[in-house]
């Protein structure tokens, strides 16, 4: 076995929308989308020397606000959010391991039949052994959404970097490119552009977090073949905030 290159950032946080399980069909888990993610981290561990830790998503199952929209308590329909990201998570842990990653979830929300309670030193310790840490259920609290989760956990364990995987969205631009043909894809933009001009890379708090702790944000489509790889290898992918 070849030995491993030494990464820009050793440890990283990439954080998996719940649309990225989704695939094409937009709702539910694709099992073939799923086995891509979980190659996609191998691959990277195999080549990089590298701490992978992964926050997800839940809105492929459900969405709080959509709940709230319809008249649910918010906080309510934040906790069957929680729920939802431990769906993905088990769906990723289940691939990863039955591709030969050691893998731990940990889930803000105590559900010790399916996975370990968040705390942040053992978290640490996984990453340290090699293990693919996954964090479910958000922060544990409702008003929060799993991108400031991201940037929570990104802060704790001391994330060189958040990579956001987007499905079908390879950066950052100045409009939606779907309804604007004359939007502009942005390299480079500062965490006070993003909040000044409203773009749509993070909510306010988590962009705000990365700020206070200068943690660079990189946006790209995590679908995109070998993308991570290239990221880590130096290369400018996506968007990068910083």
């Amino acid at each position: 076995m070849a030995a491993r290159v030494t990464p820009r950032w050793s440890r990283i946080l990439l954080k998996l929308s719940g649309e990225a399980f989704a695939g094409s069909e937009g709702h539910g888990i694709d099992g073939e989308i799923v086995a891509r993610l979980a190659q996609a981290v191998i691959d990277l561990k195999e080549r990089f020397d590298v701490d992978v830790a992964v926050v997800v998503g839940g809105g492929n199952i459900w969405r709080g606000m959509t709940g709230a929209g319809a008249g649910m308590d918010r906080a309510q329909a934040d906790y069957m959010g929680m729920l939802a990201t431990v769906i993905n998570a088990l769906a990723l842990q289940e691939t990863l391991e039955r591709l030969g990653q050691p893998t731990r979830v940990q889930s803000a929300i105590h559900m010790s039949q399916v996975a370990e309670p968040y705390i942040r030193r053992r978290a640490i310790r996984h990453l340290e052994k090699g293990r693919v840490v996954i964090f479910a259920g958000g922060t544990g609290n409702p008003f929060f959404t799993t991108d400031t989760t991201a940037a929570l956990r990104a802060v704790e364990i001391d994330a060189g970097a958040i990579l956001m995987g987007k499905n079908g969205t390879d950066g950052v631009y100045t409009d939606d490119p779907r309804t604007n043909p004359d939007a502009e894809l942005l390299t480079e933009v500062s965490y006070i552009e993003v909040l000044n001009r409203g773009l749509k890379v993070m909510d306010s708090t988590a962009i705000t977090l990365c700020m206070d702790n200068r943690i660079p944000i990189v946006v790209f489509d995590i679908l995109g073949d070998g993308l991570i790889p290239r990221l880590l290898a130096g290369e400018a992918i996506g968007t990068t905030v910083s």
